[in-house]
C-alpha cells in the first residue's frame, strides 16, 4: 500500500487536509461521470500547482498517428486517444484583486473533499488566507446529472471572514486544451465558433481527422446570502475562450455564490448544425429545474442504481468503502443507454490507455452488468462486437488472414485495431477468445439463446477461422501449435504455445462447432442465411475439428502442471517473496529485457484459464496450478488480484482470498501500483464485484441452475448482494452463522446451495445454516 490519506467511510470518499502532493491522485479518485461525459476532480478555481486537467466526452476520440522507430507491415495506423475535451467547469475567483489559488495561498485550513457515492456528488470545503491577507471560507458542490446527461451543475460559495472584499466570479469555457500525451503534438481540436448571449456562453469545436462536432456550453447565476441578484457583467471572448465577470462588494460574513450549469451537446446525438440550439434547450430545462431540484433528481437516480447494485459488508469499513467505490465508478462510466459505447479501462478519469474497448469488457465487465442491470445492457455489449465484425475481418486481413477470419482488436474505438505496441497488437490474440467466451457466458447466465442464431454465430465463425489459420502443424510434435504470442501475462512476449491461448483456441472451435450443429437443427432459416453469407463447408468444419482435437498443450510431468508456455521451466524460478521490496514494482524498476527473462507473471495467465473453465478441471488440479503459479505472480495488472481472490476462496483459503479482495477493491484508493494519478482502473473494478459474488458467494451456473457455495471472511460480520438472474431478483445475505436467500421479484426458483437443491418461493425468506 502506497497511500493512506483517504478516510474510511461506508458511503463517501473523503480527504481531509490540503496536500499539494495529493492533488493529481485525488483528481483521479474523486472523478465524476454519468456515462455520457466525465471529468477529473479538478478545482473550479485557478490552480498553479501540479495538476492534470481532464474532461472527456463518451465516444469522442482522435486517431493519433502511430509513432514507432521502425515501421512494420501490419502496424495500426493510429492510437485512438481519449480526447481531453473543452473545459466547462472553470470559475476564476478574484478577491480584492488577488486570484484565489490554493497553491499560492498563505494557508489552507479545514480542507475537506468528499465524493458522496450514495447520492452522486462531489464537494469541497476549506478556509484560506490569500497573499493579500483576506481570509475566506469556500464551499463547492458539483455533480453530473444522470437524468439530463448532457449537463452538469456547480454551486460555488465564498464568504470573506476578516474584512469586506470585492469578489469577482469569472465562469468560463476554454477549448484551448491539450492532452497529457500526444505522439506528435498534434492539434486535436479546431474551435469553429465562440458565442454568448445574456448569461450563456457557447464554444463550438470539432475534432481534427475524426470530425466530431461539439458544443460546450454554460449559464451562470449569482446569489448573495442565497438570494438571486443581478450583477453587471463583463464578457471576454477570444478564439477559444469565453468568460463572464461578476463583481460584487461582499460584506464580511456574507456569502456570495454562483451556480453554473454546463456540459456538451455532440453530433453523435444531434444534427451538427443545431448543437447551439440544443444546448440552449438543455440549459433552459436545467435552469428551470434549478440546482437544488437537479440535485434531488440525482439522489433519486443513484438510489435506484444502488437498490440493485449495492453490496453491503458489515464490520469492515475499508472493505465496504472499496466495493462501493468500484460499483460507483462502473456506473459512472457505463449505464447501457448507448449501444455504440463501451467501457474504457480508464473511463472518464484519465487518458493513459486510449481506446474505449479492451478484452476486459468481455472477461470482467459483462458478468457485473448481467447481474446488476437488465440483461439487455449485457446484450448491447455483445452487439457492440457484432457491429464491429467487418472491421475485425479487415484487421485479420491486414495481418495476412483470409476467408473471413476475424481478429478483434486489442484496443479500439470503432472496431479498428489502434494499439501501437507490436507485442500486444500482433501477439495478444487471446482477446479473440474472450469475445467468444462472453457469448457463451451471456447465454449460460441469462438463458437467452436468441442472440447466437441472430448475430453471435457469425462472430464465432470469424473467430474460429482465425484460430484455424493461426495454428501451425508441428511435424515434430505431430500436433497443432500456436507460435509467437503474448498471453495475459504481458511480461512474456513472443513465446510459443501459451497454454491459455492454446486452450482458448481449442475451446472456441469446439464451442462454435456445437452452436453450428444446434442452429442447423433448431434454427434452420438462420442457419441457411448464415451459411450462405459466410460460405461454410463441411470440409472447413472438419479441418477445425482436427485442429481442436489435436491441439498441443505444454505440460510438466515433474510439477504436474500445464506450463504457461514452452520455455517457462527454462527460467530462473525465484519466487516473488524472495524478490527485494526495493525492486517492486518491477515494471518501474527493471529493464524490459530483464522482465522478459524473469519468471514473474503480471496477472493470472494459466489461472485465467482455470477461472473461465473451472468446471473442466478438478479442485486438485486448480490447487496444484495455484500453488505453482501464484508465488511467481507480481499482480502488477489491475486484472490480477480479483481472479486470484475468486480461486483462493474456491480453495477455501479465506485469508488469502480476503487479502486479494482488499487489494482489488482498494487498488486505486490505496494506490498499490503507484499510478493512480494517471486515472482509475475502471474495468478491473468489475472483477472486485466478482471477488465477492463469485468468490465469497460462490455464485456459478451449474447444469443451467444458479448455484452458491457461500463463504465469509473472518473479518466480516456479514455481507449481502442482489443478482438479476433470468428476471428473478434474488437477495443473498450471508453471515457467520447462516445464509438467507430471498426472491424480491419473480416466480419460484430452484437453486443449488453447496450442491444441494433448494426451492426458493416467491417473496419468502429461506435460511441455510
Amino acid at each position: 500500500m502506497n497511500q493512506d490519506y483517504i478516510k474510511p467511510n461506508n458511503w463517501s470518499i473523503i480527504e481531509e487536509g490540503f496536500d499539494a502532493e495529493h492533488v493529481k491522485s485525488s483528481e483521479s479518485l474523486f472523478s465524476l461521470g454519468n456515462g455520457a461525459m466525465g471529468q477529473r476532480a479538478n478545482f473550479e478555481e485557478q490552480y498553479s500547482g501540479n495538476t492534470f486537467q481532464g474532461s472527456y466526452i463518451a465516444g469522442v476520440y482522435y486517431p493519433d498517428k502511430t509513432r514507432v522507430g521502425w515501421w512494420k507491415n501490419g502496424y495500426p495506423e493510429y492510437f485512438a486517444k481519449v480526447l481531453n475535451a473543452p473545459n466547462w467547469i472553470g470559475i476564476n475567483v478574484i478577491v480584492n484583486g488577488e486570484p484565489l489559488d490554493l497553491y499560492t495561498c498563505k494557508s489552507v485550513d479545514s480542507f475537506k473533499r468528499e465524493l458522496n457515492m450514495a447520492e452522486g456528488w462531489l464537494s469541497r470545503q476549506f478556509k484560506a488566507t490569500l497573499p493579500n491577507d483576506v481570509q475566506v471560507e469556500v464551499s463547492v458542490k458539483r455533480f453530473l446529472s444522470l437524468d439530463l446527461d448532457e449537463v452538469g451543475a456547480i454551486q460555488y460559495k465564498i464568504k470573506p471572514l476578516n474584512k469586506d472584499a470585492e469578489i469577482i466570479f469569472q465562469p468560463y469555457l476554454d477549448s484551448g486544451i491539450t492532452n497529457e500525451d500526444s505522439n506528435w503534438d498534434d492539434k486535436f481540436w479546431d474551435t469553429t465558433d465562440v458565442s454568448h448571449l445574456n448569461h450563456q456562453g457557447f464554444i463550438e469545436a470539432k475534432t481534427m481527422k475524426t470530425d466530431f462536432h461539439t458544443c460546450t456550453f454554460m449559464e451562470s447565476k449569482v446569489f448573495i446570502s442565497d438570494k438571486p441578484i443581478l450583477v453587471n457583467h463583463n464578457i471576454i471572448a477570444d478564439s477559444n475562450h469565453v468568460s463572464f465577470s461578476y463583481a460584487y462588494p461582499v460584506k464580511k460574513g456574507d456569502t456570495y455564490s454562483i451556480q453554473k450549469f454546463g456540459g456538451y451537446t455532440v453530433d453523435r446525438n444531434h444534427d451538427k448544425s443545431k448543437l447551439v440550439k440544443v444546448a440552449k434547450q438543455v440549459l433552459k430545462t436545467a435552469t428551470k429545474k434549478g440546482f437544488n431540484q437537479l440535485l434531488e433528481d440525482q439522489k433519486q437516480a443513484w438510489s435506484k442504481i444502488w437498490d440493485m447494485a449495492d453490496i453491503t459488508i458489515k464490520g469492515d469499513i475499508k472493505a465496504q468503502q472499496g466495493i462501493r467505490f468500484n460499483i460507483f465508478q462502473l456506473n459512472q462510466t457505463y449505464l447501457g443507454k448507448d449501444s455504440s459505447l463501451n467501457i474504457g479501462p480508464k473511463g472518464f478519469t484519465g487518458e493513459k490507455y486510449g481506446g474505449s474497448t479492451y478484452w476486459d469488457t468481455e472477461a470482467y465487465c459483462i458478468p457485473f452488468y448481467m447481474a446488476t442491470k437488465d440483461q439487455n445492457v449485457a446484450r448491447s455489449l455483445l452487439e457492440y462486437r457484432y457491429n464491429h465484425l467487418e472491421k475485425a475481418i479487415e484487421n485479420a486481413e491486414k495481418l495476412g488472414f483470409k476467408n473471413g477470419a476475424a481478429l478483434y482488436p486489442m484496443v479500439t474505438m470503432n472496431g479498428e485495431e489502434c494499439h501501437n505496441e507490436w507485442e500486444i497488437t500482433f501477439e495478444e490474440i487471446h482477446r479473440n477468445g474472450a469475445i467468444a467466451f462472453a457469448i457463451y457466458n451471456y447465454y449460460r447466465y441469462t438463458g437467452d439463446y436468441s442472440y447466437i442464431p441472430e448475430k453471435g454465430l457469425e462472430v464465432l465463425i470469424g473467430i474460429s477461422r482465425f484460430w484455424q489459420q493461426r495454428a501451425t502443424f508441428s511435424s515434430d510434435k505431430n500436433q497443432y501449435v500456436i507460435l509467437g504470442v503474448t498471453g495475459p501475462n504481458e511480461y512474456e512476449n513472443n513465446v510459443n504455445n501459451n497454454w491459455y491461448t492454446n486452450y482458448l483456441a481449442k475451446w472456441c472451435i469446439d464451442y462454435t462447432l456445437e452452436q453450428i450443429e444446434k442452429i442447423e437443427t433448431e434454427y434452420a432459416s438462420d442457419f441457411s442465411r448464415i451459411a450462405k453469407k459466410v460460405t461454410l463447408s463441411k470440409k472447413e468444419l472438419a479441418l477445425w475439428k482436427a485442429i481442436a482435437d489435436n491441439m498441443y498443450f505444454p505440460y510438466s510431468e515433474k510439477h504436474q502442471v500445464y506450463l504457461q508456455q514452452d520455455g517457462f521451466l527454462d527460467k530462473e524460478l525465484i519466487s516473488v517473496e524472495d524478490l527485494p521490496k526495493s525492486e517492486r514494482p518491477i515494471n518501474q524498476k527493471w529493464s524490459w529485457d530483464r522482465i522478459l527473462r524473469s519468471p514473474y507473471i503480471k496477472q493470472a495467465d494459466v489461472l485465467q484459464g482455470f477461472y473461465f473453465f473451472e468446471d473442466q478441471f478438478s479442485d486438485e488440479a486448480l490447487e496444484r496450478h495455484f500453488d505453482f503459479y501464484e508465488p511467481f505472480t507480481v499482480h502488477e495488472s489491475s486484472l490480477s488480484p480479483c481472479v486470484h481472490s475468486i480461486q483462493a476462496a474456491k480453495l477455501d483459503r479465506m485469508e488469502q482470498a480476503y487479502t486479494f479482495y482488499l487489494r482489488t477493491s482498494r487498488l486505486d484508493l490505496d494506490d498499490y501500483n503507484n499510478e493512480v494519478h494517471e486515472g482509475l482502473h475502471i474495468t478491473s473494478m468489475a472483477g472486485t464485484w466478482m471477488s465477492i459474488v463469485e468468490g465469497f458467494g460462490g455464485m456459478r451456473i451449474k447444469d443451467d441452475t444458479l448455484s452458491f457455495t457461500p463463504k465469509i471472511p473472518k473479518q466480516w460480520e456479514g455481507y449481502s448482494f442482489k443478482v438479476n438472474f433470468r428476471n428473478h431478483i434474488l437477495k443473498v445475505d450471508i453471515s457467520q452463522k447462516q445464509t438467507d436467500f430471498e426472491i424480491l421479484c419473480g416466480d419460484n426458483l430452484e437453486i443449488l446451495v453447496n450442491d444441494k437443491p433448494l426451492l426458493l418461493k416467491s417473496k419468502g425468506l429461506h435460511a441455510v445454516s
